[in-house]
C-alpha cells in the first residue's frame, strides 16, 4: 500500500493513536492569518517584529538570557556544538549513539564543522553516570537528548541527569539539550522547563513536532553565546528573509498544547497498559515516561499495515501508517497527542487484538 493510499485513507479517520486530529494546510494558514500576534508586526532577516518578541518569550520559558529563532534544529545544534568546540579548542563532542546528529544528518557535523564524537550508550539504552565517568577522551560538549526518541523515550531519573551535568560542569565540558522533545518531559520531572534547562549551557527545542506548528525551531543560551550563533545562522543559509509565520504558528502551537501535555501523557500511560495486555504486543519501555513510545508487534510490516488500514476504513481509528522490521518484529513509533483523547484503554486493547487475527479469524 502506498503512501498515498495511506495518507487518504488517514484523512478520513476520527481518532489517531498518533500526534493530532489532522489540521488542512488551508485552516492552518488562516489560524496564523486571523491571529492576534500577526498585529506584532513582521521580522526582517530575523531582526523586530513578532520573532524578536517570541525569541524573548522562549528565552525566558527556558530560564535563559536569550534566543534565536532558526528553521531547523539540524541547524541548531550544529551551530551549538560548533560555538562551544571553538571557544574550548577542542573539536570533539560526546552523545547517545542514536543521536539525531549521528544517524540523520548526513555527517554534517564532521563534513561541515570538522567535529569528532565519542558515543555513548547502546542501540537500547541512555549512557549513565558510571559510563560518562569513565570518559578519558577530552570533550567539548556533552550532548543530551531527553527524551531519547530512537529507544522510545526514555529519560535518566532527575537525580542521574543532574550528577551527570554537574560532573561535566566540574570537568569544564559544556552541556547542550536537545530538547526537540523538551515539552513532554515536565510531568515525569514535575519541574519547570526553566529548571529542566538549568543543567545545560545551551538547549534546543523544536515547534513542529507535538506543538504541530509549521517548520521551526530555537536555540538558547547566554547572551553572547546566541550573540555568536547569529553570524552562524547565516553561514548556514539560515538567516531567511522572514519567519513570522513560522514564529506564530509556534506561539500558537504553544499556546494550544502545552496545557494539555499532562493529558497526553496519562493517555499514553493508559494506552500501554492496553497494549501491554494484548498477547504478542509490547512496548518499549513498558511503563512510558512521556507521551511517547515504541510498539513491538509480531509479523512483517506489509501485512501488519494492511491490517492497519483495512481497521482505520471500518473504525475511522488510525492506528499507524508505518512499520520497520526488526529482528523482533515490526515497531512503530507512538506518540499521544489530541486525537487519542477519545480512545479508551480498552478499545485500544479491542483494536489491536483484531489486528493480529488471521484473515480466516477477522
Amino acid at each position: 500500500m502506498d503512501r498515498t493510499q495511506i495518507n487518504s485513507i488517514h484523512s478520513r479517520c476520527e481518532h489517531f493513536l498518533s500526534y493530532h486530529r489532522p489540521c488542512s494546510l488551508r485552516e492552518h494558514l488562516r489560524t496564523i492569518a486571523d491571529s492576534e500576534y500577526c498585529d506584532v508586526g513582521r521580522d526582517a532577516y530575523g531582526q523586530g517584529g513578532f520573532v524578536a518578541q517570541f525569541e524573548s518569550e522562549i528565552a525566558s520559558l527556558l530560564g535563559k538570557e536569550a534566543a534565536v529563532f532558526m528553521p531547523s534544529g539540524t541547524m541548531a545544534q550544529q551551530i551549538a556544538l560548533r560555538i562551544w568546540a571553538d571557544r574550548s579548542g577542542v573539536p570533539m563532542a560526546a552523545f547517545h549513539r542514536t543521536c539525531h546528529l549521528e544517524l540523520r544528518e548526513e555527517n554534517a557535523f564532521r563534513e561541515m564543522h570538522r567535529l569528532d564524537v565519542v558515543l555513548l550508550g547502546t542501540s537500547e539504552d541512555i549512557f549513565h553516570l558510571v559510563e560518562f565517568e569513565a570518559l578519558s577522551q577530552p570533550i567539548s560538549t556533552l550532548l543530551i537528548e531527553l527524551p531519547q526518541r530512537e529507544i522510545g523515550g526514555i529519560l535518566p531519573t532527575w537525580e542521574e541527569l543532574s550528577a551527570i551535568c554537574s560532573l561535566a560542569r566540574e570537568r569544564g565540558i559544556h552541556t547542550h539539550l536537545d530538547g526537540a522533545r523538551l515539552w513532554e518531559c515536565g510531568p515525569y520531572y514535575g519541574r519547570s522547563y526553566a529548571e529542566v534547562c538549568a543543567l545545560f549551557d545551551s538547549v534546543y527545542v523544536s515547534f513542529y513536532k507535538i506543538l504541530s506548528g509549521l517548520p521551526g525551531a530555537a536555540l538558547a543560551g547566554p547572551a553572547d553565546f546566541i550573540a555568536e550563533a547569529r553570524p552562524w545562522l547565516r553561514r548556514h543559509g539560515g538567516n531567511l528573509q522572514q519567519q513570522t509565520p513560522s514564529a506564530i504558528s509556534a506561539k500558537l502551537g504553544m499556546d494550544r498544547h502545552l496545557p494539555r501535555i499532562p493529558e497526553y501523557v496519562a493517555k499514553a500511560a493508559e494506552i500501554a497498559v492496553a497494549l501491554n495486555s494484548v498477547p504478542g504486543v509490547r512496548t518499549i519501555p513498558p511503563e512510558p515516561k512521556t507521551n511517547l513510545m515504541h510498539i513491538m508487534l509480531p509479523g512483517e510490516p506489509e501485512s501488519l499495515v494492511k491490517r492497519a488500514m483495512e481497521i482505520a476504513e471500518q473504525e475511522r481509528v488510525f492506528l499507524f501508517g508505518g512499520l520497520i522490521q526488526t529482528p523482533e518484529g515490526s515497531r512503530t513509533e507512538l506518540s499521544v497527542g489530541d486525537g487519542a483523547l477519545g480512545l479508551s484503554g480498552a478499545r485500544v486493547a479491542d483494536l489491536f487484538e483484531r489486528l493480529l487475527q488471521s484473515p480466516m479469524q477477522a
